[in-house]
């Protein structure tokens, strides 16, 4: 349960009269009533306020049924609008028979100055009104006293985004009116303006607000709707007492609100992060138990090496390509790497130790990078009968790529076959946001359908091993990948980076034993299905 959700409970359970004890002693809510109907009666004996037409009593019969009295003389039972029961010194009563008056606010533009301030929806923040930034309107002296707000007055929204949202008005610091979008509620110093206020916050309000809200592109409610909305009547002191104990509690549900808002983000987040730490044992040989026996990581690598030679005799594979890297620990305990015959240490570079039957090697000695379709949009030949779908950056998440419907289509005329991605082909943006980059997917079957974008790399990977492609794919998942590939970028204009193709080939991949390699994939493959 969230704070807000505590809150309606506990609004819930003191407009059901079950936050404080009744106490016996207390007058009934139904004298109080009777009270406020004197009161209003006398008002309008003096012409001070406008008789209520639908103006009705509502009492419990003999049958303990609820009925309602009208002005006319009839009466109707009301059993199924009754939500709960509520304590017997309670009343149910109508919103417009505890009025005095439920006017709509003035229409008039805001302006910097004028003849009175005008209190707007805009204005209150917080349950406060921003004084220094109501605007003024003009009006006639004579319409003013329609308008003048009080101490006390409640507010309620009629229209838009924050139809009903209410604001109790405190001291009012300087004459002041209020809006055309707004209704002013005025009613007997009988009543406890905080429980009101209180009621206007509970699930019963919005309930009945929803019922008579009209349904546009601006949702509107009118004061008919907050006049027939029912709401408990508590005894005039256990309305105190109801309010006394809500401030009592509210400091206390403001801090469980806030570590409520706390565990939320962290349950929100743990699993990311537990996906992370998991990737990460993985990546160091810490998440599976090694074996003695397991066949070396050097032996895939010479594996490796024999395709390239393979692929350089078929004329598949550049002599550049062809170059060999090779990482070991010297007799000192520091890493070295070769290449073309020199020799230079690279301790600085390694960024954790591994199992002695693992070894470092970099990404392009594992795979060549080959760049995606660079088309033009006269490419798109509407003649054509064949197409094929670009994909873009937007196209590749971690682990994963998806079709979308506003994919670029291009003629299969303007595709070179070699394009077309194949089972086994690693994925990533070249150009792209900063959060975006190091995000990889592996294609997993022959789509010949499909290509990337210019601005999109293809790594490809010599040997077709999936032992390798699958712990390939959770190396591309982890932070200690996406971090290096964020730190080799360069910034293109003004919210996209580059990445270096060359400085991504020197990328250290810690390999494992085959063993090792598929245990690895397993194990993260059965952490992941808990974690959904």
């Amino acid at each position: 349960m969230n704070g807000k959700q505590l809150k309606n409970s506990i609004l819930q359970w003191a407009i059901q009269g079950k936050l404080v004890p009744q106490d016996p002693n207390d007058e009934s809510a139904s004298v109080l009533l009777e009270r406020i109907r004197e009161e209003k009666a006398r008002l309008v004996k003096e012409k001070k306020i406008k008789k209520d037409k639908n103006e009705s009593i509502i009492f419990r019969g003999d049958d303990n049924s609820h009925y309602e009295k009208f002005a006319n003389g009839t009466v109707k039972c009301i059993d199924e609008e009754i939500p709960f029961e509520i304590p017997q010194s309670w009343c149910w009563e109508r919103w417009g028979n505890i009025s005095f008056s439920i006017q709509y606010g003035f229409n008039a533009p805001a302006f910097e100055s004028g003849d009175i301030k005008m209190v707007r929806i805009s204005d209150i923040h917080d349950n406060k009104v921003n004084w220094q930034d109501v605007p003024y309107c003009k009006i006639s002296q004579s319409e003013i006293g329609t308008y003048l707000l009080q101490e006390n007055d409640i507010l309620f929204a009629r229209t838009g985004g924050t139809v009903g949202k209410s604001f109790l008005m405190g001291s009012v610091s300087e004459p002041a009116i209020y809006a055309g979008y707004l209704i002013r509620t005025r009613y007997s110093k009988e009543l406890c303006p905080q429980y009101l206020k209180s009621f206007m916050e509970s699930s019963l309000y919005w309930e009945q607000l929803r019922s008579g809200t009209i349904a546009t592109a601006q949702p509107n409610c009118n004061g008919k709707t907050l006049g027939r909305m029912l709401l408990p009547i508590p005894p005039k002191n256990e309305q105190n007492r109801i309010i006394s104990k809500l401030q009592t509690i509210e400091s206390s549900l403001d801090k469980y609100t806030l570590a409520q808002e706390s565990l939320d983000k962290l349950n929100a987040e743990i699993f990311d992060k537990l996906k992370k730490s998991v990737l990460q044992e993985a990546i160091q040989g810490k998440l599976v138990p090694q074996d003695a026996n397991d066949e070396p990581a050097s032996v895939l690598l010479e594996r490796i090496k024999a395709e390239k030679a393979k692929f350089f005799k078929e004329g598949k594979l550049k002599k550049k390509d062809l170059v060999d890297s090779v990482i070991f620990k010297g007799d000192d305990n520091k890493y070295y790497e070769t290449i073309d015959g020199k020799t230079e240490c690279i301790d600085d570079r390694i960024p954790f130790e591994l199992p002695h039957n693992w070894c470092w090697v970099t990404l392009g000695n594992l795979v060549q990078n080959c760049s995606g379709l660079a088309y033009k949009k006269e490419n798109l030949d509407e003649r054509s009968t064949s197409y094929i779908r670009v994909l873009r950056g937007g196209n590749i998440d971690d682990g994963q790529w998806t079709m979308k419907d506003d994919d670029v289509m291009i003629a299969s005329k303007f595709v070179k076959l070699e394009l077309l991605l194949t089972a086994g082909t690693f994925i990533t943006p070249a150009v792209t946001s900063i959060e975006q980059m190091g995000k990889t997917a592996l294609v997993r079957e022959d789509q010949p359908q499909t290509v990337v974008g210019g601005f999109v790399l293809m790594l490809l990977p010599f040997l077709r091993d999936w032992s390798l492609l699958n712990y390939l794919e959770l190396i591309f998942q982890s932070e200690y990948y996406k971090g290096y590939c964020r730190s080799i970028t360069n910034k293109s204009g003004q919210a996209f980076y580059n990445l270096s193709r060359q400085k991504l080939m020197q990328f250290l991949v810690p390999l494992p034993p085959l063993n090792e390699r598929i245990a690895i994939a397993n194990e993260v493959a059965n952490v992941n299905s808990m974690m959904r």
